[in-house]
Formats: structure tokens, sequence, C-alpha cells
């Protein structure tokens, strides 16, 4: 199947039904709101049953309007400008609670996260990261803040950390400029994903690096120069990324590369707390027992 459901859509529509076809036209002219309708919902909108809905979906080769609906919605992520974020999520929150519906989706996305996730990719970039001479991290725009976290930690654990930030694509090339096959390099984007960090991990899989992906689905493009990949859901809550699914499977990254090197991470924390004590970096607390 296509990873471009619209191009499929199109390519099926002579093969519809009257109903099917009111339905398709609708998508193809508004799948920033589509994607986000429930099947009763877009039946009402375009004056069929929440049947047809179903079955067009079963046309389209899904298992189900949900199935279909998560295609869409992992394809358009990356084509919706931000003024489209916006009337979307406007829509999708109406007059309901904004605190709750924020974190129960940010909840929602780590849990299938968890259950989406592949344990063998994600095992196989731990061996990967561990045994890397150099281990470069990516991530512009939004996603230069989880670059930046997993590069602070990973500093911390190893010897030779380049975290490449530029806002320029030439000085991405130079940062990666000595890039190799013993290396790692850690590429991270989510809708809208960056054209930058794809081609900085195409030049990295050209010269042979391991490539390792954290993005959000397959449709992401950053999945075919990946030596493995590490998907987590990422969603939008107005003109914000909401990355709080990335955030947490780049944590367990961090622990799981950890354990691989206990013991030497227990011993760069305790010269590090010598040098704290020392220099006083941190204000002591006192505790009188009150």
């Amino acid at each position: 199947m296509s990873r471009d459901i619209l191009y499929n859509i199109q390519n099926n529509m002579a093969s519809f039904s009257k109903g099917q076809k009111l339905i398709a036209k609708y998508i193809l002219e508004n799948y920033d709101k589509a994607a986000f309708m429930t099947a009763s919902r877009l039946g009402k909108t375009v004056n069929v049953s929440e049947s047809t809905v179903v079955r067009f979906a079963a046309e389209l080769g899904y298992d189900g309007y949900p199935a279909m609906q998560k295609m869409l919605q992992e394809m358009i992520r990356s084509k919706l400008t931000t003024i489209q974020r916006i009337e979307v999520s406007n829509d999708r929150m109406g007059d309901h609670d904004i605190l709750s519906m924020v974190m129960q989706s940010d909840m929602e996305k780590i849990r299938i996260s968890l259950e989406e996730l592949n344990r063998q990719d994600f095992a196989g970039a731990v061996e990967a990261i561990v045994s890397a001479r150099r281990i470069y991290i990516l991530g512009v725009r939004s996603s230069n803040t989880l670059s930046s976290f997993l590069s602070f930690y990973f500093n911390l654990i190893f010897e030779d950390v380049k975290h490449v930030q530029t806002t320029l694509a030439s000085e991405m090339f130079e940062q990666l400029l000595r890039v190799r096959k013993e290396d790692v390099v850690i590429g991270i984007s989510f809708p809208r994903y960056s054209t930058r960090t794809v081609r900085a991990m195409e030049y990295a899989k050209d010269q042979g690096a391991t490539v390792v992906a954290i993005t959000d689905s397959e449709v992401s493009p950053l999945v075919d120069t990946a030596t493995y990949k590490l998907f987590a859901k990422s969603d939008m809550a107005s003109f914000v990324d909401s990355l709080v699914a990335p955030l947490s499977l780049i944590n367990a990254l961090i622990v799981a590369v950890g354990r691989k090197k206990n013991g030497e991470v227990s011993a760069i924390f305790e010269k590090l707390e010598h040098i704290w004590d020392e220099y006083e970096v941190y204000e002591k607390v006192v505790y009188d027992g009150k």
C-alpha cells in the first residue's frame, strides 16, 4: 500500500460507490480536518452513513476506519502549515478542558509508543551506541531540545560525543565531515520534518556510519537512511509540538546505555560528586531533624 493515502484514494476513485466518492472527495479537499474526524462525524459531514465510511476504509485495504484514520494522520502531519495546525487543534478541542485534553493525549501517545516500539531495534541501537568510536547527535527546531537533552547525558557517559548544532545546512555537514563507519549518528526529527536532518543522515549513511532515527512513524523521511528506527508518537497541540513520548523514549535510551556501562557511570558520578563538593557547586541542604 502506498505511503501516501491521498494518492491511494485518488488512484481508486473509479471503483468507489456514489457514497464512497463523496467521502473520497471530501478527504482529498479537506484532509487536514478529515484526519481527526470519527467515522460518524465524517459520515454526517458528507451525508452518508457511518457504515459507508467503514466500508470505504475496507475498500482501501485497511482493517477498519481507525487504521485508515491513523495512516491519514501520520501522512498529513508533515503537510500541515502552522495555520492549519491551529485550526485543526481548535476544532478538536472545541470547548473542552484544554489541560485535561492535552495531558490525556500525551499519556496516550506514551502508551501507544510503548506498545509499538520495536524492541530489537532498541536493543540494537543501544549496543551500537555503547560500541561507537564517536557519537553524533542532531536535531533542529523543536527537536533540538531533545538532542540537547540526549547530548547532555551522553557527554557524561562517553568521551567523544558531538552535538551537531547549526542553523545552516552547510555548517551541519562541516560538523559531520569526519564521520566514518565506526561512528553512530543519532538523528531526531518529527513533523514537520527537517530537510537538514534528513540530508545529514543520508550523508552519514553514505560514509558507512550506523544511523539511529528517533522519529514518529514509517512515513518519516528518516526511515530510509536508518540502521535502527525508534518510533515515538508525537502530537500537535495547536502550534506546539508535543514531544512527551519522544522524550520518554530518549530517557529509556539513556538509562539502557547507562546500564551497559554501569561501572564507568558510577565512577564518573563519584568523581563529579567530589568536584561538586570541593567547589561548592550546589547549595548544601541541612536537615535538623525537626
